[in-house]
């Protein structure tokens, strides 16, 4: 490992450099610069801080891939930076691709990088297509577990606590992204993502609940014919398969057993009551810097929600008003993009602070 970078969690970020013992570290948080830097100080790891010194470091020469696994808008920057640097991608980001997909595939595509999917649902996806890039694909499934409030009414919804939607079934993950399955969000950006990352048209995807999160996602060929990946909830083994592809490395990762699992559900989600996922479906399909507003207004409003500052039925409200307020624009440039993110994050502070 040549880089290891972390935002604001320093102990962690300590930890993790004193067991893989990295050339370089960077703590984007500027203010902890010297707590890294004394905690590393014997080891001879060279320290940095700051969002521009991440943006710097990816274009190292000794640097083959980049694990692109900053939350949110903030991981873009990097991103283009390290492709632009001709770094191939394991990009667990998916914001990235959901704000500014057409720009940096294009981008990727000019620089002859390859971008590798880590969330688990994309992973299935390309795991499924290895040895079928000449066939025809008729449509995706991404599949969805429908998070800790499936079956939920509006009512119901309406008094949930942050406590409640933090305890996802199935999954164990940040709370962001936690928020995000149990909204449907979540999927509405894998939606987005998946367009980019595999060319597709809208009409190609849909997402099917199934809550044993066994089936990972699923391709249905011209043919009729349908390939899924399966397997534990568990996301070792989709970093793994974008670390090391085209090899399958032995693992000692816990395997399947049918016997637990002697029955698979499934059902469609459930759009009235979490709109979330159709407000992404309506971004996809309008194209432009609606997916850049829909991510802005989605990331203040899960903030504002696990400050208790509103209600678990706010997020969808607000989102829906930045995609109606916010300016549209149909052919965005980077700068474009970094100016909608700054316009809806105001937009969705004031319908918060109201």
């Amino acid at each position: 490992m040549e880089v290891l970078t972390g935002g604001k969690n320093v102990d962690l970020l300590i930890q993790q450099a004193l067991e893989f013992l990295p050339n370089t570290v960077v703590i984007a948080d500027e203010r902890k610069l010297n707590v890294v830097k004394n905690a590393l100080f014997d080891k001879g790891i060279k320290v940095f801080a700051g969002n521009e010194a991440i943006e710097q470091v990816v274009q190292m020469e000794e640097i083959d891939l980049v694990l692109t696994a900053i939350v949110g808008f903030a991981g873009l920057a990097s991103t283009i930076s390290a492709i632009k640097a001709g770094k191939q991608i394991a990009l667990a980001n998916k914001e990235t691709l959901v704000v500014a997909g057409e720009f940096v595939t294009k981008l990727a595509q000019e620089h002859g990088v390859n971008i590798y999917p880590v969330d688990s649902e994309h992973s299935a996806i390309f795991q499924c297509l290895v040895g079928e890039f000449h066939n025809p694909v008729e449509k995706i499934y991404l599949t969805a577990s429908g998070g800790p409030f499936r079956g939920k009414d509006i009512p119901y919804l309406a008094s949930v606590s942050k406590a409640q939607a933090l305890r996802h079934p199935n999954w164990d993950m940040g709370a962001k992204i936690t928020i995000d399955s149990a909204t449907l969000m979540n999927k509405g950006l894998e939606v987005i993502e998946a367009k980019w990352l595999f060319h597709l048209q809208p009409e190609q995807i849909d997402v099917i609940v199934h809550p044993q999160s066994i089936i990972h996602s699923i391709v249905q060929f011209k043919d009729g014919s349908m390939k899924a990946q399966m397997g534990l909830p568990d996301m070792k083994l989709p970093i793994q398969y974008a670390l090391t592809y085209p090899h399958r490395l032995t693992s000692t990762f816990k395997r399947f057993n049918f016997l637990d699992y002697p029955l698979f559900s499934f059902e469609q989600p459930d759009k009235k009551t979490f709109p979330c996922l159709e407000l992404a479906f309506h971004a996809m399909n309008k194209g432009g810097n609606m997916a850049c507003i829909l991510n802005a207004a989605n990331e203040i409003a899960v903030s504002a929600f696990l400050q208790d500052k509103i209600g678990f039925l706010k997020i969808p409200d607000i989102i829906g008003e930045a995609l109606q307020k916010v300016n549209y624009s149909a052919k965005p440039s980077y700068e474009d993009y970094v100016n909608t993110d700054r316009e809806t994050r105001k937009f969705a502070s004031g319908m918060i602070s109201k």
